[in-house]
This record gives C-alpha cells, sequence and structure tokens, in this order.
C-alpha cells in the first residue's frame, strides 16, 4: 500500500506547539526543583527540556496530511479529517503569498479556506542538493507527483518552477495538460 506523508503546519499552529513545549518545560523543571531543592535546577531544566523537545516531536509528527491509495487523511493533534480523491479537481505547483513554491490540491465541496489542501511549501530551488532538507523535499515532491499521477490527477506547474526542479533536482514534475491518459 502506497502512503506518502506532506503537510504544512500552519504559522499559528506551530507558536502554539511552542508555546506548549515551553510549557512543559518550566512545569518539569518546576517540578523537579519544587521536589528536590534548589540544588536541582540544572537537573530540573535539563528533565524540562527533554520532556519539551518530546512534545514538540508529538505534536508535529501528528499533524500533517497523509495521502494513501483509498483517501487523503488532514491530521491535526486532536482529531483526523477524512476525505476522498473524487473531491479533488486538480494540483498546482505555485508561488505563494510568501514568494514560496506550494504544492497544493484544489477540492470542491468543502470548508478548506479557498477550496485548496496545501501539501508542501518550500523556498525556491536554486542550486543543487545541498543537505538532508532538499533530499527529503525532493523525494516529497516525487512522491506527490507519483500518487498524483496514479490518481489520474492533471497538475499545473509553473514554468519557472519545472525549470528549476529539472536544472537542480534533476525531477521532471508534469506541466500543465501532462497528466497520464
Amino acid at each position: 500500500m502506497t502512503m506518502v506523508r506532506a503537510g504544512v503546519v500552519p504559522g499559528w499552529r506551530a507558536a502554539w506547539y511552542g508555546v506548549a513545549g515551553v510549557l512543559v518545560m518550566a512545569a518539569v523543571c518546576g517540578g523537579v526543583v519544587g521536589l528536590f531543592g534548589v540544588n536541582r535546577v540544572f537537573t530540573g531544566l535539563l528533565l524540562g527540556v527533554a520532556a519539551g523537545i518530546t512534545v514538540l516531536f508529538l505534536l508535529f509528527g501528528r499533524d500533517g496530511v497523509v495521502l494513501t491509495e483509498q483517501a487523503i487523511v488532514r491530521r491535526t493533534p486532536w482529531g483526523a479529517e477524512t476525505f476522498g480523491w473524487d473531491r479533488v479537481v486538480a494540483g498546482r505547483f505555485t508561488l505563494d503569498e510568501d514568494a514560496r513554491w506550494s504544492l497544493a490540491l484544489d477540492l470542491n465541496d468543502g470548508d478548506e479556506p479557498h477550496g485548496e489542501l496545501v501539501l508542501l511549501s518550500i523556498p525556491p530551488v536554486v542550486k543543487p542538493i545541498a543537505n538532508a532538507y532538499d533530499m527529503r523535499k525532493r523525494e516529497q515532491v516525487n512522491e506527490i507527483r507519483g500518487m498524483l499521477r496514479g490518481k489520474r490527477i492533471p497538475v499545473t506547474v509553473l514554468p519557472e518552477i519545472a525549470d528549476a526542479l529539472t536544472r537542480h533536482w534533476r525531477s521532471a514534475p508534469p506541466t500543465h495538460g501532462d497528466s497520464p491518459r
């Protein structure tokens, strides 16, 4: 069974996750210091930081979009929403309002903002793969592209994005009208 993980955590939700991590860190640190005395501040900080980082990993790990052969699942730490591929009208790889490259699905009959589901938001590709982040993003673009091609969903790609992906990442996404037949 093919499964692709994607998704973009909105800035406001990421800020709340950060606040939760700091609160857990402070609570654990305060608990250790309260239980064992002021001489255990360093131990409390160490345990608090570990607990805060664990909370952040759990929250960010649960937040995202999972594309499977049967359905699309949009997950948050407090729930999940599943919808079928029949709601997907098209895909597009364009610039978003922050001048980042955004790979999104256009949806019908839903309450999503702007009728879209953003799968990826990456900085513009201007050089060959230089690190693990670039490698993972290229892998995600290729996995999503393969999933959309298998589902016969047309994808529109801005020419400058297609050119940069081909030149720097050696990855040729389908352009407008290049859906499989």
